[in-house]
C-alpha cells in the first residue's frame, strides 16, 4: 500500500511539471484614468496572467523551456462604467532560433477594439464553443493565433487547428454582441480580428503560410551553421509573401509580417548578396509602403 501512494504522488508531481503552452506577461496601464480603482486592474492583470498561463490550449506536451514567450499590453483608455472598459491590447510573441540565443518576433500586433466587461474578484473562465464574454473571447482568440503561428514556423501548416479553433470562436460571437462591440465582424473595418484569422485560413495566403516555414525553419533556423543557404531560403520566403501581396492586395497578415519583421529583415540581410538585397528591397517596399524608404538604405550598407 505505502508503495502505490508513491507512485500516485510521483505521477502527480511529474503531471505538474508538464508546463501549458503560452509564458504570458501581462501588464495593464491606466494612463487616462484618474478615478478608477487601481485595485482592480491588479486583479485583472493577475486573472489575464493565469487565464492564458494555466489553460491547456492543446493536446501537446509542452517542456517549461518550449513554452511560447508573449508579452501583452493592455491599456485601458476610458472607463466606459465600473465595470465595462475600453481599451487596447498590444501582443507579441517570440520563438527562438535554433543553435543561437537570438528571437524572433512571430507576432507584434495592436488590436483598438478592445471593449469589456470585467467584475472583481470573479474569475475568468473559458468554454470552448460556449461564448462567455467578450474579454475572454479575445484572450482566447489570440492564444490560438500565437499557438497557431508558432506551430506554422515549426511545422508546414502545423497551426492550422488552431487557427480553425480562433475562427470558431469568431463565429461563436452572438450576432447581439457583435453588434455592440467591435472587432468580430468583417463590416466593422478591414483591420480587425476576423481578417486576421480570414486572411490565415483563406486559400489565397496559403503560399504565405508555407513562407513564413521556409522563413523560420529552413532560414533562420539553418543560419548558425551555414548563412548562405539560410539567407537564400529566407529571401525565397520573402518572395513568396511578394506574390502574395500581389495576389491579394492589403491583405492584413502582410502588415502584421512586416510589423513583425521590419527591424530583423533589415539587420540580417546587411550581409546578403547585391542580387537577394534587391529582391528582399522590392517585395519589402511594396508590402510595407510606410517604411520603404528604411528598407532603400539597405543598399548603403
Amino acid at each position: 500500500m505505502k508503495l502505490f501512494w508513491t507512485l500516485c504522488v510521483g505521477l502527480l508531481l511529474c503531471a505538474g511539471l508538464q508546463a501549458q503552452e503560452l509564458k504570458v506577461n501581462v501588464t495593464i496601464n491606466t494612463p487616462k484614468l484618474q478615478t478608477a480603482d487601481e485595485s482592480v486592474f491588479e486583479d485583472l492583470e493577475k486573472e489575464i496572467t493565469e487565464f492564458l498561463n494555466n489553460q491547456k490550449w492543446t493536446n501537446d506536451v509542452f517542456e517549461e523551456d518550449e513554452r511560447i514567450k508573449t508579452e501583452i499590453v493592455l491599456t485601458i483608455s476610458e472607463e466606459l462604467s465600473q465595470t465595462s472598459f475600453k481599451a487596447e491590447m498590444s501582443i507579441q510573441s517570440v520563438r527562438p532560433v535554433y543553435g543561437s540565443n537570438y528571437e524572433t518576433a512571430l507576432l507584434t500586433h495592436q488590436d483598438k477594439d478592445i471593449v469589456f466587461t470585467y467584475n472583481q474578484f470573479q474569475p475568468l473562465e473559458y468554454t470552448e464553443n460556449v461564448f462567455t464574454d467578450n474579454l475572454t473571447a479575445i484572450l482566447a482568440f489570440y492564444a490560438y493565433i500565437v499557438i497557431g503561428m508558432d506551430y506554422d514556423s515549426f511545422s508546414p501548416f502545423g497551426g492550422e487547428p488552431y487557427f480553425q479553433k480562433a475562427q470558431d470562436i469568431v463565429n461563436n460571437i452572438p450576432p447581439t454582441i457583435a453588434s455592440q462591440v467591435p472587432g468580430w465582424r468583417s463590416t466593422d473595418s478591414n483591420r480587425n480580428r476576423y481578417w486576421i484569422v480570414e486572411n490565415l485560413l483563406t486559400p489565397r495566403t496559403r503560399p504565405y503560410r508555407q513562407a513564413m516555414y521556409d522563413y523560420h525553419r529552413q532560414g533562420l533556423d539553418v543560419m548558425h551553421k551555414d548563412v548562405s543557404a539560410g539567407l537564400a531560403m529566407m529571401t525565397n520566403a520573402i518572395e513568396q509573401i511578394g506574390e502574395v501581396n500581389r495576389n491579394y492586395p492589403n491583405a492584413m497578415i502582410i502588415q502584421m509580417f512586416a510589423n513583425a519583421k521590419r527591424s530583423e529583415i533589415i539587420e540580417i540581410f546587411k550581409g546578403a548578396s547585391s542580387q537577394q538585397l534587391e529582391k528582399v528591397i522590392s517585395v519589402m517596399q511594396r508590402a510595407d509602403p510606410s517604411n520603404a524608404s528604411e528598407y532603400r538604405k539597405l543598399r548603403a550598407r
